[in-house]
């Protein structure tokens, strides 16, 4: 499957998200990452409350991180949001976070395997047909 970008956002590294090295921590990355995932959610209608009330969510099953470059403090980036797979029932996609530097140089880029979790059933599910049009779109 061909990647689709699917959102951006685009952020000014913080103090917190550097390690000891002066560069952006390993944690950073996947928590960016989720805020990039969460933020096309919320553009789509699922804001954390409109999934409790839907009674499904989105889970992380595994991340990746691939470093290219470093990203040190108060360096703007941005970070997309890209659709990299998807399994045939629809219940299990890869989203691709690339984290771009102001200079155009590609620092790092994380792939989510995400999971839509049924929170009653505790069972995985496919997203409601709105959400997996946005996401294919």
């Amino acid at each position: 499957m061909s990647e689709n970008k699917l959102s951006e956002i685009k952020v000014r590294t913080r103090w917190g998200e550097m390690d000891q090295n002066g560069h952006m921590r390993n944690v950073a990355y996947l928590d960016l990452s989720a805020n990039c995932r969460m933020e096309f959610f919320d553009a789509n209608g699922y804001t954390l409350m409109d999934f409790f009330g839907a009674g499904f969510g989105p889970i992380v099953l595994k991340d990746e991180i691939e470093y290219r470059a470093e990203v040190r403090l108060a360096e703007e980036i941005t970070i997309t949001n890209e659709l990299a797979g998807m399994n045939e029932e629809g219940s299990r996609f890869v989203f691709r976070n690339r984290f771009v530097r102001a200079d155009g140089k590609l620092a790092a880029s994380v792939s989510s395997l995400v999971m839509f979790l049924d929170l009653a059933t505790r069972k995985k599910m496919a997203p409601p047909e709105k959400l997996l049009s946005a996401i294919l779109s």
